[in-house]
């Protein structure tokens, strides 16, 4: 008998400790919008697995690459909604909510990765980043390099008027519209995940991503020139909801947001070094990588567009432009 209780007791408090656990443990949902190979993904991945062990497995984090929760639109409502956790997103979707944001993605604002790294150190982006948090009571915590965006065409571009008349596929985000607006093009908004096959079907002629955009979707497979037009030096920002950052306690914050950073920094550099040698890689596959003269595009740019039709501030852009 006395055998027999104590597997009881035994089997008793297993269950017991089990149920505490399964009820310590909240399961979360991390959302975007890119493939399993990029390293928004892994790094996102690498993440949920830090979140748990630095919380002792209080926390565990799911990661839904891919869309499969929405495309970056939805993502974006779902953190007001609360059917996400936390997302990765460019700044163009914060500015739906703090407008002032946006400037971050005017054509040439960054000179270069180093710039953009520099700004998210800097006074204007504690200013911008509280903006947007006040508006909407997400945080941002953690910015991560997205690439230098750059054009892919049927046909070779040299200079910003040759893209006169021509469709390109731009995200239906005000910013992204200004440099091929400016240089004459017809913008046609297709949604991320839809893009290969508009250009495959010549629903547009063109479009504008960061190289290893290009290589991972596989848009080189149906566009035969590359236009380092390099308009955008771009970003994506790691956003944890409304929600969960107040439900957080404060130790669990500073938990979330180092993990976070340090999940962006090695995004950051996985990204750098491939773009360093991919512009060889696409010549190498054949493929018309064409210079052109960026003082051109920037020139027009500016000449045609006014900070006032986007609803930013000219200071914004300056602050940024003076940023070291």
């Amino acid at each position: 008998m006395t055998f027999r209780l104590k597997t009881v007791l035994g089997a008793t408090a297993l269950v017991l400790v089990s149920t505490l656990a399964a009820q310590a443990e909240t399961v979360l949902k991390w959302a975007h919008v890119y493939e399993t190979s990029e390293p928004f993904h892994t790094e996102s991945v690498w993440a949920a697995e830090e979140i748990a062990k630095r919380t002792e497995g209080r926390y565990k984090v799911e990661v839904y690459p891919a869309s499969q929760l929405g495309k970056e639109a939805d993502i974006n409502q779902g953190l007001k909604l609360g059917t996400v956790d936390i997302i990765i997103s460019g700044s163009s979707f914060a500015a739906r909510d703090f407008k002032p944001i946006g400037v971050t993605y005017f054509p040439y604002i960054f000179r270069d990765p180093g710039h953009l790294l520099a700004y998210t150190k800097s006074d204007i982006f504690k200013r911008l980043s509280k903006g947007y948090e006040d508006a909407t009571g997400n945080r941002i915590t953690a910015v991560t390099y997205y690439g230098t965006r750059h054009t892919t065409s049927n046909k070779p571009i040299a200079k910003c008027a040759d893209m006169a008349g021509l469709k390109i596929r731009v995200p239906d985000v005000p910013a992204y519209l200004a440099m091929p607006r400016a240089c004459g093009a017809n913008t046609t908004p297709i949604a991320f995940a839809e893009v290969y096959l508009a250009l495959q079907n010549g629903t547009v002629e063109a479009q504008e991503n960061p190289l290893t955009t290009i290589e991972a979707k596989k848009f080189y497979e149906v566009q035969k020139n590359i236009i380092l037009t390099g308009h955008i030096v771009d970003h994506l920002n790691t956003l944890v909801s409304k929600t969960l950052w107040g439900n957080l306690s404060d130790q669990d914050k500073v938990i979330f947001t180092e993990v976070m950073q340090e999940a962006a920094s090695r995004a950051t550099k996985i990204i750098d070094d491939r773009e360093n040698g991919l512009v060889d890689d696409f010549k190498k596959r054949g493929i018309n990588v064409v210079e052109v003269d960026k003082a051109d595009f920037e020139k027009t740019v500016l000449e045609k567009v006014t900070f006032e039709e986007f609803g930013y501030e000219k200071a914004d852009w300056e602050a940024i432009r003076a940023v070291q």
